[in-house]
């Protein structure tokens, strides 16, 4: 396709933009923020809590509907404002749109708005530019395209007349023309839009368990209220008064602290990842990393340094070795002096190739300015200390058909470029294969360098100057693996995490990173995105194994490993920097953003921001994830725990048919589950990650499984029951009262007042023993988890309040205990605690018996 040099004239500019509309990406229609907030207010658990709200203000409890109308609307605010902010990676797509760009019309160059631009135009391009359509290049010198938020690609392009340059992409070096070939809707920045737009990310593990837990305990709140309507009204209450009562026990069963205690309980995990470099978007994220079984990681920046350097050098003379930090001018260059020599003659030939590349320092870090790779050859000629290159030299940029690059003046003909490119140009030199075939078995990026004297008269044309060169030497460029990939790459496994790498990069050198990280599997699995498996259940058959090596992957490959990963049953984890990554980012159970070197599109479709970009820093926010889980478990064990010890007191007035008096009246209940009890849970949810954290095979099961029901109805609750019963009943008795017997009010108050003070002091007990499944009290200690101290020392505070301050005792039922009521209910503690430890025993025996 050709264009006249004069462009397109402004009238048939202005009929195109009006034919096909602006250079504009397409946005989808987007719900409106009312409908987004109003459905935080009406999933299931919200409605079961409107429900409690109202039974409760029928039930003559006012206090407690506005309380739990004040839960569910601070839950449903935040939920609103994670679930907005994510949707968001869409519209940043269009802040890749520059605001201007140079074209030529009428003859003339004209900068016009990237919105005007239109099919025809020709599109002039230099370094630093954004390219804001797709085209095809018209003419080029020494163009290099950063592709890399499109393709993955970690090495710029060299598009060539004929070849097309995309929306979105940087123009990194050189200069060009380009024939507008799409705009806005047509693009391919565009159809990556589309995906983004279309990939919906799945439910969380968690939000798909809790809305279990909810049925279950809804359930059971409804049946139970049921139960003891029917009772009431068989033991001779009015049916509005039995009524009445069965709401207050209905509403009493219903886990008004659960959500905002998950809910707080995500958000401190959220703090903690923060602190360690994890940026959290949306909360659920937190506990969807701990049921992480498989990791799809990007290479450059994550598992890498993404940090070109120079670490080798073979010349004729012999071989050196680089020593360097990063990009940082100093270091060392060590090998035999003849081969140092050489390599200072090969440097300052490297550098005059690349003029324009160089490091600068910035807060104390040196960054590169131009392409990493030859910035690394001008850090490589910083550390020998040679000279750069000359004012008068004449240039030939690189070419990808030739590719290598020359530079002409006073000194000679100096020439980098493809080893293979190179060395036919140069006479034959002994070892130079052999050489080159080691450089590229370590996985390193080789590049020859030589060099002629000057000759006058055929330099004119790069045909000329690219002749009769002498091999200086080949130099090996490395992206170092970061130095605790490894290290989190076993840890990963240790749980069952199983680790793919996914990148754009070339086979080979993913391959070479793959196996100095330690991430090769069994049978080491390399293949390029284009020979992946069309049918999804053979893709995720072929992949689901350790240790994979993906190379070469478009946007839709990495949207079709998630999807078929979690037709597996896995549990997706997927990296990714750029905007090609957000559709796999937003299909993934838990998308991974690159904070340090990403794009807003990715880190907008994330949930995760690795503020870092280590791959350490995902295996550290596992680790919480994991605690957080084990955290929810633990405080479900609390609440499922203290339920038992509310419940019982009405299972025995139920059950002796109204003989035994209510240990403990509705508004106790109540008391406990809003006053005293929260806190604690709160605190659980805080537990810190121990060192067994990171051990054992995956986390599997729901959040209530079989061990936690028989530890909280089968030993915790029914010794917590107990107790508190048995107290009510001593005291009642010392008091004189018999069976049958209506209980003088004042010693009913007393015995009351003694149930409660036992439920909470074993609560307390509870609390400490919930910090391990497996491990006593006696074990664990009690300092570990710094919130829990103050929260008990909160909860003893708030039982003298109930116990004591008027008018409380009163509006409750429940008066101080004596000093028997007083000695029977500290019991309750070491009886807890003493049946926690013997449990834990039995269960740690039958453990290693059976290994």
């Amino acid at each position: 396709m050709t264009v006249a040099t004069t462009g397109l004239s402004s009238a048939e500019a202005a009929r195109r933009l009006r034919d096909d509309g602006p250079n504009a990406l397409p946005m989808a229609k987007r719900r409106h923020p009312l409908l987004l907030l109003a459905g935080q207010m009406v999933h299931f658990f919200a409605l079961m809590l409107w429900a409690a709200a109202v039974l409760a203000l029928v039930a003559g409890m006012p206090a407690l509907a506005v309380a739990i109308v004040v839960v569910v609307v601070l839950n449903g605010v935040f939920a609103f404002a994670q679930e907005y902010r994510a949707d968001q990676a869409a519209q940043r797509l269009q802040d890749l749109m520059p605001v201007r760009a140079t074209v030529r019309r009428d003859g003339h160059l004209l900068q016009v708005d990237a919105s005007e631009l239109v099919v025809g135009d020709e599109l002039v391009l230099e370094a630093g530019a954004r390219v804001c359509a797709d085209g095809e290049v018209l003419t080029a010198a020494g163009l290099a395209v950063d592709e890399s938020m499109l393709t993955g690609e970690s090495v710029p392009t060299r598009p060539v007349m004929g070849q097309q340059v995309y929306a979105g992409t940087y123009v990194a070096e050189g200069e060009a023309t380009a024939l507008v070939t799409a705009t806005g809707g047509h693009t391919r920045l565009a159809g990556i839009a589309a995906l983004t737009q279309e990939a919906k990310p799945p439910p969380s593990p968690l939000a798909a368990q809790l809305h279990k837990v909810v049925v279950v305990v809804a359930v059971m709140a409804v049946a139970v209220g049921t139960v003891f309507f029917g009772v009431s009204v068989l033991l001779g209450l009015p049916v509005a008064e039995g009524f009445l009562f069965a709401i207050g026990v209905t509403v009493a069963l219903v886990p008004e602290g659960l959500l905002p205690t998950v809910t707080l309980s995500l958000a401190r995990a959220a703090q903690s990842m923060a602190a360690r470099k994890a940026l959290v978007r949306r909360l659920d994220a937190v506990e969807t990393l701990g049921a992480t079984t498989f990791i799809c990681t990007d290479k450059t920046g994550t598992l890498t340094r993404n940090e070109m350097s120079v670490v080798g050098v073979w010349t004729p003379q012999g071989e050196v070795v680089v020593h360097g930090n990063g990009y940082e001018p100093t270091g060392t260059v060590d090998g035999p002096p003849e081969a140092v020599e050489s390599v200072r003659a090969l440097a300052s030939t490297a550098k005059r190739c690349s003029p324009a590349a160089h490091a600068r320092l910035d807060e104390g870090r040196w960054l590169p300015v131009g392409d990493p790779m030859e910035v690394a050859l001008h850090v490589l000629a910083a550390r020998l200390d040679v000279d750069g290159p000359s004012a008068d030299a004449v240039r030939f940029p690189f070419d990808p058909r030739r590719r290598r690059s020359s530079v002409v003046d006073s000194d000679g003909v100096h020439v980098t470029g493809a080893p293979d490119s190179v060395l036919p140009l140069c006479g034959a030199v002994p070892g130079a294969h052999e050489a080159l075939a080691s450089l590229a078995e370590r996985g390193l990026r080789v590049l020859a360098v030589a060099r002629r004297p000057a000759r006058t008269g055929d330099e004119e044309s790069w045909e000329g100057a690219e002749r009769d060169l002498n091999l200086l030497g080949l130099v090996g460029l490395q992206d170092p693996p970061r130095d605790d990939v490894a290290d989190a790459i076993a840890s990963c496994r240790s749980v069952g995490i199983r680790i793919a790498m996914i990148t754009g990069d070339h086979p080979a050198t993913a391959r070479a990173i793959a196996g100095q990280v330690g991430l090769l599997g069994p049978g080491a699995l390399v293949i390029e995105g284009k020979d992946l498996p069309a049918d999804q259940g053979e893709l995720g058959s072929l992949l689901d194994r350790d240790g994979v090596v993906v190379a070469r992957v478009t946007p839709e490959d990495k949207l079709r490993i998630a999807t078929a990963l979690q037709r597996k049953g896995h549990v997706v984890a997927m990296t990714g920097d750029g905007v090609n990554d957000g559709p796999a980012l937003r299909a993934a159970d838990i998308g991974i953003a690159m904070g340090a070197s990403g794009t807003d599109v990715a880190r907008e479709a994330a949930d995760l921001v690795l503020l870092d970009d280590h791959f350490s820093t995902i295996v550290a926010a596992v680790e919480l994830g994991r605690a957080t889980f084990a955290n929810i478990r633990r405080f479900l064990t609390y609440h499922l725990t203290d339920n038992v010890a509310e419940l019982t007191p009405f299972v025995v007035w139920a059950l002796s048919g109204g003989t035994i008096p209510l240990a403990i009246s509705v508004l106790q209940v109540l008391a406990l589950d809003i006053g005293t009890d929260l806190l604690p849970a709160l605190a659980l949810g805080a537990e810190p990650p121990n060192k067994r954290t990171m051990k054992g095979r995956l986390r599997t099961g729901t959040l209530i499984n079989g061990a936690l029901v028989r530890r909280a109805f089968g030993v915790l609750g029914p010794a917590e029951a107990m107790m508190s019963m048995l107290a009510f009943l001593v005291v009642l008795f010392a008091g004189g009262w018999r069976f049958g017997e209506t209980p003088d009010m004042a010693l009913l108050a007393t015995a009351s007042g003694t149930a409660f003070a036992a439920i909470v002091l074993g609560q307390l007990a509870n609390a400490y023993a919930c910090r391990s499944a497996t491990r006593s009290v006696r074990r664990v200690g009690l300092r570990g988890n710094k919130l829990l101290l103050w929260a008990v020392a909160f909860e003893l505070a708030v039982l003298a309040i109930f116990l004591f301050v008027p008018p409380l005792p009163d509006l409750l039922g429940g008066h101080a205990p004596s000093a028997l009521g007083w000695t029977l209910a500290l019991a309750t503690v070491p009886v807890v605690l003493g049946v926690d430890a013997a449990m834990k025993a039995f269960l740690v025996r039958r453990i290693r018996l059976a290994g």
